[in-house]
């Protein structure tokens, strides 16, 4: 009894958890791992593209050319902002600024919704264009091109950004939600493992993009 009179209790910590530095290493443990099988999982769509274009790299920088430069630059700065905004969020969080943390929070999930904008925009392009391989593909391209591969390098594309996408929704949500958390006053510098696990998340869906953009948008030196 008297031992149990000198426990303080701590908001957050879980019943399995000795202290919060525990609880906080788990779910920062945790994260680590399931982003790990993420970068394997992209890690496979790269090396096949990798391959790909290393048999075919004509036929890939004429696929490359067709990409709109511009769309793919700004989406990488508006993913570039959002992971600071994320960032900061982090830090407002830590010094107990929770309202701070929620606002930035939303910001960088309204960037992530501006990216799926930009992004559905450049595929509706696509479609226009004739660049979306199947039924739908009339490209026009010069006489003599390798349209077999061309079209390979769209299906990559298409796969690669695409998944990438649905990341992003998920980040998007992800963060809203942390957003509505944070706002409500759940988090405080003492407890915050929501806020630096999703800011894990979201950082790695712009790591990931920010490895697409090159591989796909700047084979070719031809550039408007």
């Amino acid at each position: 009894m008297h031992d149990s009179a000198h426990v303080v209790e701590q908001p957050g910590l879980r019943h399995h958890f000795a202290d919060m530095e525990q609880q906080r290493a788990s779910a920062t443990l945790g994260m680590w791992v399931f982003l790990v099988t993420e970068i394997m999982f992209f890690g496979g769509l790269f090396l096949a593209y990798l391959v790909y274009r290393s048999a075919h790299f004509g036929a890939f920088a004429i696929g490359s050319e067709h990409m709109d430069f511009w769309l793919g630059t700004i989406n990488t700065v508006i993913l570039l902002c959002s992971s600071l905004l994320v960032a900061l969020s982090v830090h407002a969080v830590q010094v107990g600024k929770t309202k701070l943390c929620a606002v930035l929070l939303l910001i960088a999930a309204l960037c992530g919704v501006g990216f799926l904008g930009v992004k559905g925009v450049e595929y509706y392009g696509h479609y226009q264009e004739g660049a979306v391989p199947g039924p739908y593909w009339h490209l026009d391209l010069p006489q003599g091109t390798d349209v077999q591969n061309v079209q390979m390098f769209f299906y990559i594309y298409f796969v690669m950004t695409g998944l990438h996408a649905i990341h992003v929704t998920i980040g998007i949500g992800l963060l809203a939600v942390i957003a509505w958390f944070a706002w409500k006053g759940r988090y405080s510098p003492a407890y915050h493992n929501p806020v630096h696990v999703s800011g894990l998340y979201w950082h790695f869906v712009d790591v990931v993009w920010i490895f697409l953009y090159p591989l796909l948008y700047l084979i070719s030196a031809k550039k408007a």
